[in-house]
């Protein structure tokens, strides 16, 4: 059915002894969308991966996948998944993990065009153990691709990759988001979230406390920054209307306001000319850091850790 949602969850409770990891959380997510789980250590994120993967069973709710159960979608090779501590086997070259794996699906995407995708064509006679951090994550995308699956979890996924590894990654996201599939990642670098997500759900305690557009997440922190260039130091523009935080570098300052407004008003009343003015939202990280901040002092000063981020 085209409307049924690629993953939908209804009141997952996942327990470990006597801490509650995630919290009769709700989430559905619609086949096609690309969708950041962000949230602090210990917010519920893998945990939530996990049980959607049907690699143990939840306290208490429901979770479905392409209107099946976990272990249904994963035998059917209807779900990807690259885990925040998978593995490859060793001793072993990639082309021949690949076509392992390969061998259970009845029509595996064909390796050559595979391993292009992915950008891992030179590698393929490469033993794993002699792969460095990225190759390995990028090899793992690979083994969650083969079964060319239309939904894709992946927990941390560029975990251990460096700056241009990332940016390889995330284009063949979005040109596996051009094909059509679903793309679930949880992550901790809010800058990928930023520009890679149709969608960001900020999980914290164990439950869902933001989920929207990233300007939709954004736009209720309520904050703006102020940039503009000035040739010399101004330490009392601190203390302007609305003023939260002052930065920027030499000769450009950014001033963080909670009233855009009356920040632009003291500033033309002190200077003349205010070159290259620039009036922005919220980014991501601020809105994520307000909505944790605004949580945190509603919490108890003390709360059961697991250790992990679970």
């Amino acid at each position: 059915m085209p409307d049924t949602p690629a993953l939908e969850i209804e009141g997952l409770t996942i327990r470990y002894g006597g801490t509650v990891a995630v919290d009769a959380l709700d989430l559905r997510i619609g086949a096609g969308e690309t969708v950041a789980l962000l949230g602090p250590n210990g917010a519920g994120k893998s945990s939530t991966v996990n049980a959607a993967l049907g690699l143990f069973r939840p306290a208490a709710g429901r979770v479905r996948l392409l209107g099946r159960e976990p272990d249904a979608a994963v035998r059917a090779g209807a779900v990807g998944a690259m885990l925040q501590h998978g593995g490859l086997p060793s001793e072993t070259r990639v082309r021949e993990v690949l076509r392992l794996v390969a061998g259970r699906y009845p029509t595996p995407w064909p390796l050559a065009d595979l391993a292009a995708t992915v950008g891992i064509d030179g590698l393929l006679d490469r033993r794993t153990d002699a792969l460095s951090g990225g190759q390995r994550q990028r090899v793992l995308l690979a083994v969650a691709l083969v079964g060319s699956p239309p939904l894709l979890l992946l927990d941390e996924p560029t975990a251990a990759m460096d700056v241009e590894a990332r940016r390889a990654f995330w284009a063949t996201m979005r040109g596996l988001a051009g094909r059509g599939h679903t793309i679930v990642f949880a992550t901790h670098h809010l800058e990928e979230a930023e520009a890679v997500a149709d969608r960001v759900v900020v999980v914290d305690g164990g439950r869902v406390v933001a989920d929207g557009s990233v300007a939709d997440v954004t736009r209720g922190a309520g904050e703006r920054t102020v940039r503009f260039r000035v040739p010399e130091p101004h330490p009392e523009l601190a203390g302007l209307a609305g003023v939260t935080g002052v930065g920027g570098s030499a000769d450009v300052v950014e001033l963080v306001t909670s009233d855009a407004e009356a920040t632009l008003r003291a500033l033309l009343s002190r200077f003349d000319r205010l070159p290259d003015l620039e009036v922005r939202g919220a980014s991501l990280e601020q809105a994520f850091l307000a909505l944790l901040d605004g949580r945190a002092a509603d919490r108890p000063t003390t709360r059961p850790t697991t250790g992990a981020d679970r």
